[in-house]
């Protein structure tokens, strides 16, 4: 069943029942420019040139979406947006929802209509679909490996996507740090530079915010034990907004690929549930078990956007033939 639903501003027909995952809210985000933007570096002045050249107007055909390794599988409701964009006429179904499991050689969804209009919004809903896919199955991972803590996405996206990544990594299991400078207060090395210290730039923020009547959450970034107990020292004191105490580069990096996370540690217990705790530094698959165990409440990765490898999925008319091939490359 289809129905009408809102993403990123806009209501659109999708499979509801796929979607189960929203996605972010943002004041300024138009999902439906960036996928016309997407459309139009594509086909630029002359359209569809080789699709013009070799298959008849009016011929109607049946594609269907495959996966070619295994993965998570996000990007349904975007898919759906950039076909409806292009054709409102085409149907498109699937047999997965965002977040499911899919394995190399599955075909879990279809297209159905005008052929120039599904081979015009192929690659573009692919592109979206692909990266969409690898976000969320690093996320999940991840997500996994750090429990009990939560990973988290950063604002490390690719430009003009911010809303498109950090759906994804919801998609994966992960949930999301600030969507960008408007929402949150992170409070940074460079900011604690200029202010003269974490206790000027905590006291520069509460006064801001008080000012003004706003509430949001507030975050400072430490990288000694000495700033920490700065901190501590100031909340004990005075009425603060402070919610989250982040840990930035307290993992340490060993010769034999582990990390130490005795630093980690460390400051966890010395904040003792004061406030929310975050990792931020060396984090990898790899890593990022210990790190989890180390009793923070929060560990953040911008790799989850900024190094994806995008999971391969094609959308093909003639899928036995694609089967074949992929058998003989080992991709299906």
């Amino acid at each position: 069943m289809s129905r009408l639903v809102e993403v990123g501003g806009v209501e659109t027909r999708i499979s509801f029942e796929s979607m189960v995952i929203k996605p972010p809210s943002h004041p300024a985000y138009d999902l439906t420019a960036i996928i016309k933007l997407a459309l139009s570096e594509d086909v630029g002045d002359q359209g569809d040139v080789t699709c013009m050249a070799t298959i008849p107007d009016d011929m109607e055909v049946e594609a269907h979406f495959l996966a070619k390794e295994d993965g998570i599988f996000a990007g349904i409701a975007l898919a759906e947006m950039v076909f409806n964009e292009v054709d409102p006429s085409l149907k498109v179904e699937w047999s997965q929802k965002d977040g499911d499991y899919v394995h190399k050689g599955l075909k879990f969804g279809k297209v159905h209509g005008g052929a120039h209009n599904i081979v015009r919004a192929e690659r573009v809903a692919l592109n979206f679909m692909q990266r969409m896919s690898g976000i969320a199955t690093q996320t999940k991972a991840m997500a996994d490996a750090a429990h009990p803590a939560l990973i988290l996405g950063t604002r490390k996206t690719a430009p003009g996507l911010r809303l498109v990544d950090k759906w994804a990594v919801l998609i994966g299991g992960g949930r999301n740090h600030r969507m960008g400078l408007y929402d949150m207060v992170l409070i940074k090395d460079n900011h604690i530079s200029i202010a003269g210290g974490v206790t000027n730039a905590l006291k520069s923020v509460d006064s801001y915010l008080q000012k003004r009547n706003l509430r949001m959450e507030v975050e400072i970034e430490t990288m000694t034990m000495e700033e920490i107990k700065d901190v501590l020292e100031y909340a004990s004191k005075t009425k603060t907004s402070l919610t989250r105490i982040m840990l930035d580069n307290m993992v340490i990096p060993l010769d034999n690929s582990d990390v130490d996370v005795s630093m980690l540690k460390e400051a966890v217990e010395l904040i003792n549930g004061k406030f929310e705790t975050e990792a931020s530094g060396n984090v990898t698959l790899e890593t990022v078990h210990k790190i989890g165990q180390s009793g923070v409440t929060y560990i953040s990765s911008g790799a989850l956007t900024h190094s994806v490898k995008a999971l391969d999925i094609s959308l093909k008319i003639d899928t036995e033939l694609a089967l074949e091939v992929g058998r003989r490359t080992k991709r299906a």
